[in-house]
């Protein structure tokens, strides 16, 4: 099984390139950088290791992770790791990358107005479809098995459980 799941910042701003050929898909490539605390065995301290790890995101979700994220932005990437290698100056270089499948948006951008739900914790899935995971404010608590009274945020719609399929 080849499954990644990591939590990290973004050590620099993405960078989205379009592919040649017939159907210019989107590919995206940043770094997370993921600590890893250890205790010195010299001086029974613990110190921060950090791990550089190259990410790539393709199609819609490319796009939106080149909006909408930026250096220090904590993320959660889930997808696999593809290894490679090229030739360059006579010498073979060896790659290693994570390939994400999603990329979940979890410190908003502070300062800037990102529109509805945009600045609360939320992502971008396979299909580049935005998912809010945060709670609902204002929330009134249901009395003698009524629902709740939620103010649903903008795009989003009100269901009731009733109204679920299963």
């Amino acid at each position: 099984m080849n499954s990644v799941i990591l939590i990290g910042n973004l050590t620099r701003d993405p960078e989205l390139r379009y592919s040649t050929g017939g159907n210019q898909t989107a590919i995206c490539r940043f770094t997370v950088a993921v600590n890893d605390r250890r205790r010195n065995a010299q001086t029974q301290e613990w110190e921060d290791n950090p791990s550089f790890i190259p990410i790539v995101v393709f199609g819609k979700q490319a796009e939106n992770c080149d909006r909408y994220l930026a250096k220090g932005r904590k993320v959660a990437v889930s997808g696999r790791i593809q290894t490679g290698s090229y030739e360059k100056d006579g010498r073979t270089v060896y790659t290693t990358e994570v390939i994400a499948n999603s990329v979940e948006f979890l410190s908003s951008q502070q300062g800037q107005n990102q529109g509805a739900g945009y600045g609360q914790q939320g992502s971008f899935g396979q299909q580049g479809g935005y998912s809010q995971h945060a709670p609902a404010q204002n929330a009134q608590p249901a009395h003698n098995n009524e629902p709740a009274e939620i103010d649903v945020p903008g795009g989003f719609t009100s269901l009731q459980d009733d109204d679920i399929p299963f």
